[in-house]
């Protein structure tokens, strides 16, 4: 096999959420076959540079995104290839040298103080670690100042903010202006979660609302390329 024929072979497994040979895939029938953890190792061993690896994953991720907005992907589906990029990711990273142009930035995620709901943080993240950002995830009910210090540990460049219930929304608003009385200006902020609006990120200073993990994705990229 080439190296653009095990790359394409890379991108078309990531796309049918292939993980490894186990996994069936999302058609069901690729247990058995080399899967994107098998395949990035044998590039990798291969000496087919890294950079080579993470274009792929982008190029498969806009496939992903494509076929979601035109209904022929649904969420689990994009969450698939999310997991294959993240676990790939996770293999490539050893291998890239100290700033390299695979790290798009750095984004924390929380689900604020008083709020125990996860699964809309924990799709979200999966999506942005897998599109090539460095994910921080701090996981429920996380008090104002866990977050304020794990931005001043690990300084990234967004902060996403989850609250499902409407009591937690306030919570959400403190943390909002921790952050920006703290100095952070410049982080950009995206909230989400069932009650929450762009009306309402607009009123408690946040950047950016989103309603679901893909326009999550699509608004960060957005912001990322404007920077």
């Amino acid at each position: 096999m080439s190296e653009q024929e095990l790359l394409n072979e890379l991108e078309h497994v990531i796309l049918m959420g292939h993980i490894n040979e186990e996994d069936e895939g999302l058609d069901g029938t690729m247990q058995g076959t080399p899967g994107t953890e098998e395949l990035v190792k044998k590039a990798l061993e291969e000496g087919i540079d890294p950079e080579k690896l993470l274009k792929t994953f982008g190029k498969a991720m806009e496939k992903v995104g494509e076929k979601f907005e035109s209904g022929e992907f649904f969420l689990p589906d994009m969450m698939a290839s999310g997991e294959c990029v993240g676990n790939a990711m996770e293999i490539v990273e050893p291998k890239l040298a100290a700033g390299t142009s695979y790290e798009k930035g750095k984004f924390l995620i929380a689900t604020v103080q008083g709020d125990l709901h996860d699964i809309g943080k924990n799709i979200v993240a999966t999506m942005i670690k897998g599109a090539g950002y460095h994910v921080k995830d701090l996981g429920i009910d996380v008090p104002a100042d866990n977050i304020l210090e794990a931005i001043k540990e690990y300084e990234p460049n967004f902060v996403g903010l989850s609250a499902l219930l409407t009591t937690t929304m306030t919570e959400m608003e403190q943390v909002v202006k921790r952050i920006r009385e703290e100095g952070y200006s410049d982080i950009k902020i995206f909230i989400g979660g069932v009650p929450t609006s762009q009306e309402f990120a607009d009123k408690i200073g946040a950047d950016h609302h989103c309603k679901d993990a893909m326009e999550a994705l699509n608004k960060l990229e957005k912001v990322r390329d404007a920077s």
